[in-house]
């Protein structure tokens, strides 16, 4: 026993002095950093012209989707034939309720849209009947359009709202006669084999340079009657709605789209 007692000890002092060897032994610093090691080159952002304010030109790399003269990027939502809105001698178009909804012939996934438009002078009405049209993100998400200005309605119907479901942070509506602004950042959504969201669809958007979504989360179809539904699609459509509200129809202008 005391044989085996004193052989222990001495593997217990060997590697006691077999760690207190290593934990002695020296390796390099860790190289010094420098600026260019956190800097890389390539690839290079690709080069876009900004569009002009003063003449409301697009971007460089924008499709453009109304540029003042024809509606030959949209068709009749419904049949598919000739969008037969309105075109106005100032660059503009306008709602032709008789007609329907119009949609763009491209369909789209992630976006950035600019899109302006308009409450005539003389509208009329009050609530959801003043002024109302609405912008789909892939024919199935409605950010609302509507007269807001001095116009109270439920508040996740009122402009800049994503309809039934986000109310925007503020009301930045201008006066009818003047023109509103929706600038609109969009992330498509991704799918599960069951056809539920893996991602769901964002978006933030600025109204008149206001944010009133902030990557908002959208949870399913817009729905005038009942709640949001998830269903599986792809690429889609911008549809601007003809709403049967009996007011004066509103206007559109400078309608470019750049794909993300």
């Amino acid at each position: 026993m005391r044989n085996r007692m004193l052989k222990s000890g001495m593997i217990l002092l060997v590697s006691c002095a077999g760690l207190s060897s290593f934990a002695q032994k020296t390796y390099p610093e860790p190289e010094r950093m420098r600026p260019g090691m956190s800097e890389f080159w390539l690839p290079q952002p690709a080069i876009v012209t900004p569009g002009n304010i003063t003449t409301n030109s697009a971007p460089s790399d924008a499709i453009v989707l109304f540029d003042g003269k024809d509606l030959s990027a949209w068709e009749n939502a419904q049949t598919k034939g000739a969008a037969e809105w309105i075109v106005n001698s100032d660059g503009s178009f306008t709602v032709n309720k008789k007609q329907g909804d119009i949609q763009t012939k491209e369909a789209f996934e992630n976006f950035q849209l600019h899109i302006e438009w308009r409450i005539p002078v003389n509208i009329a009405g009050e609530s959801q009947g003043r002024g109302n049209s609405g912008v789909y993100l892939q024919g199935k998400y409605e950010l609302q359009v509507l007269d807001s200005y001095g116009n109270e309605t439920y508040s996740n119907g009122q402009a800049g709202s994503i309809y039934k479901q986000s109310r925007p942070l503020v009301n930045a509506m201008r006066k009818p006669g003047e023109w509103n602004v929706y600038d609109v950042i969009y992330t498509a959504p991704v799918f599960k084999e069951d056809g539920t969201y893996r991602v769901a669809p964002q978006v933030t958007v600025l109204h008149n340079g206001i944010v009133v979504q902030n990557n908002t989360t959208i949870v399913g179809t817009t729905e005038y009657i009942g709640f949001p539904k998830v269903e599986k699609h792809g690429a889609g459509p911008i549809i601007l709605q003809s709403h049967g509200d009996p007011s004066e129809p509103i206007s559109f202008r400078n309608i470019w789209i750049r794909k993300l």
